[in-house]
């Protein structure tokens, strides 16, 4: 084999969403870095919905973009519309959402990795890892050139054994169109790993012009939108509509006669399915007490006649989705610009992975996004920006990059994988962060960008700018605080005219603030703060506030779990000759060697008896390691 003359630090594999932020994470980091694609006119591509954020998802964009990302920047030069998900709801659940133009978010990223200092991007498919001793040093490509490298981020998507499926007609393909990898998953099995599969989907695209749209109801971007990236300053593209409608049982009715031919339910497919995202005839089986269900009518671009229908995902023969299709209201004369399809694809079981997404198996491979059994552009993000900052730190031997999953959405997400692992398609939920009120997207940049200027990926002046900014919100909450108000006839009255109960004593402005039927902007005209503070400012002030019990309690449930993953576990410990455990945790805890006793108690099937057990023989395990190194100093 001949390799490359130039030596690259990290090799990315997939030009993903996971795969662009490896490779930009890893080149800012100081590391020169090669990205791979299959195809470099697919880059950081939306094969599914034409959208970035949402439920849980809109945080994970968010502390990816206050770590230094670049997925927010991205979508704000792409969006075509905004929403907030979940307003009627608490700050601690609040999401963004945009709609996006798909070529456009591919264009700018490309050009992004493209002017990328250090950064290489190269088109050809990847055959199988040249590997050393253990280590990692390289890739050999499908014309068997090789390219040589100190660490290997494998972010491969769904092309590992892709497989289309459209009714009974199977297609290889890593996505509709695109070449699969057949060589890489079965050269990752010989070197040891355990794989699995899975299946997703995606919806048909219709033609704009064939719908019609009056029975839908429109939905509009937010009266004020705001920006998904701290940094950006405005937003540049005309905002557009999206359309909700509904299915119907002649709809129904339809698929229930023709579902055996589904792919899925036809006994094609063999990989696990997402509970989470349901294709239709998912829908019509699980759920037959169900008349209707949503169909979303998304833009796929401002230049395109193509729509995302949202909804109408399904594995049918073409015949049957276009009378499926032409059976929703507004849709008898749409034309299918591109069918619906399911596709299944290799994924590596996470638990074969340290928490910083490097393998156990091979020092220097790291691996991120969908190969580990996630769902999801943002999911995918988060774990590329991950594997990159910690395989440039690996190189670079500085401390691995590992947040605790009271720090982040994304070490949630990290943490479930490399600990539980996954056998369905993972997707991130506010449900599954136990610390969400602190977790909020409102103050990602307050918790993360220091931890991203001190990785490098974040400029001076941002981080000072947020150290001021921290330091005015402490100084203002204390100023609430400590401020007394008096029972005034004009205190009162003011009270009064909001609805507000009076008051016959002093009282401190930060209780009044806790009142349900009072903001900061309204007790602020009681006793003015020494000068205007910005909105953002204020918002986390009233935060802070208004919710200071839950926070203190979430808080003081933080101190216990920290407590717990202090409790460092040797790498060396052996499960196997601990008595108490049955024969199934300890299988479990020698698979996955958690790092700290907190990570142990989080393994499915942990008790909290188990986990004494685990605590005692622990100190034994330190008592005989410490008297056996005083007697070698002795």
């Amino acid at each position: 084999m001949v390799f490359y003359s130039k030596h690259y630090d990290v090799i990315v594999v997939g030009a993903g969403h996971a795969g662009c932020e490896a490779a930009l994470a890893a080149a800012r980091m100081g590391c020169t870095v090669l990205l791979l694609a299959i195809d470099l006119d697919k880059v950081a591509a939306m094969p599914c919905s034409p959208s970035i954020g949402g439920m849980a998802k809109g945080q994970l964009v968010k502390e990816i973009d206050a770590l230094g990302g670049e997925m927010a920047r991205v979508t704000d030069q792409t969006a075509i519309q905004y929403r907030t998900l979940n307003t009627k709801k608490g700050p601690a659940v609040h999401s963004s959402r945009t709609q996006n133009d798909k070529n456009r978010y591919h264009t700018v990223m490309k050009s992004v990795l493209e002017r990328q200092p250090r950064l290489d991007l190269k088109q050809t498919m990847v055959e199988r890892l040249v590997v050393e001793d253990g280590r990692v040093v390289g890739i050999e490509d499908h014309t068997g050139f090789g390219y040589a490298a100190a660490a290997v981020v494998l972010a491969t998507g769904t092309f590992l054994s892709g497989l289309v499926h459209i009714g009974f007609k199977s297609i290889r393909a890593g996505r509709a169109g695109e070449f699969a990898s057949y060589s890489l998953p079965e050269h990752l099995k010989a070197m040891g790993f355990t794989l699995g599969r899975m299946k997703t989907g995606t919806p048909p695209r219709l033609k704009k012009s064939s719908i019609d749209f009056s029975p839908f109801t429109a939905q509009g971007s937010d009266e004020r939108p705001t920006p998904f990236s701290f940094t950006s300053q405005g937003i540049s593209l005309p905002q557009v509509d999206s359309y909700m409608g509904y299915t119907n049982p002649r709809c129904h009715q339809i698929v229930r006669d023709n579902i055996s031919r589904s792919a899925l339910y036809g006994g094609v497919i063999q990989g696990v399915s997402a509970r989470y995202c349901p294709s239709f005839e998912d829908k019509i089986v699980k759920f037959p007490e169900r008349d209707r269900h949503h169909v979303i009518l998304e833009a796929e671009g401002l230049d395109t006649e193509e729509i995302y229908a949202s909804g109408l995902g399904n594995s049918l023969p073409l015949e049957v989705q276009i009378q499926v299709v032409r059976a929703v209201e507004g849709l008898e004369e749409a034309e299918i610009m591109r069918p619906a399809y399911a596709i299944e694809y290799d994924y590596v079981n996470p638990v074969q992975l340290k928490s910083t997404l490097e393998t156990k198996l091979c020092a220097g491979l790291f691996m991120a996004g969908q190969i580990n059994g996630t769902s999801g552009y943002e999911e995918a993000a988060a774990q590329g920006l991950w594997a990159g900052i910690n395989a440039a730190c690996k190189l670079q031997k500085r401390p691995p990059f590992i947040l605790d999953r009271s720090q982040a959405y994304m070490a949630v997400l990290i943490d479930d994988l490399v600990t539980r692992g996954t056998r369905e398609p993972y997707r991130m939920f506010t449900s599954r962060a136990e610390y969400r009120l602190m977790l909020r997207e409102d103050n990602a940049d307050l918790r993360l960008m220091e931890t991203g200027f001190e990785l490098g990926l974040v400029d001076a002046d941002t981080c000072n700018d947020i150290r001021e900014r921290k330091k005015a919100i402490a100084n203002e909450i204390q100023r609430v605080r400590s401020t007394v108000i008096k029972p005034t006839e004009a205190v009162n009255a003011f009270l009064n005219d909001r609805g507000s109960k009076p008051i016959d004593t002093g009282m401190h402005l930060d209780h009044l603030l806790k009142r349900a039927e009072l903001d900061y902007q309204t007790v602020d005209k009681l006793a003015p703060a020494p000068q205007p503070l910005p909105c953002r400012t204020i918002q986390q002030v009233e935060i802070e506030i208004k919710y200071e019990g839950y926070i203190q309690r979430q808080q003081h449930e933080i101190d216990k779990f920290r407590n717990l993953e202090r409790m460092k576990i040797p790498e060396a410990f052996d499960y196997t000759g601990v008595h108490g455990l049955s024969n199934e945790l300890k299988e479990k805890l020698t698979a996955v060697k958690p790092a700290s006793l907190g990570q142990a108690s989080r393994i499915d099937g942990m008790t909290p008896s188990a986990i004494s057990v685990l605590m005692i023989a622990l100190k034994v395990f330190s008592h005989h390691a410490g008297s056996d190194e005083r007697a070698e100093k002795s």
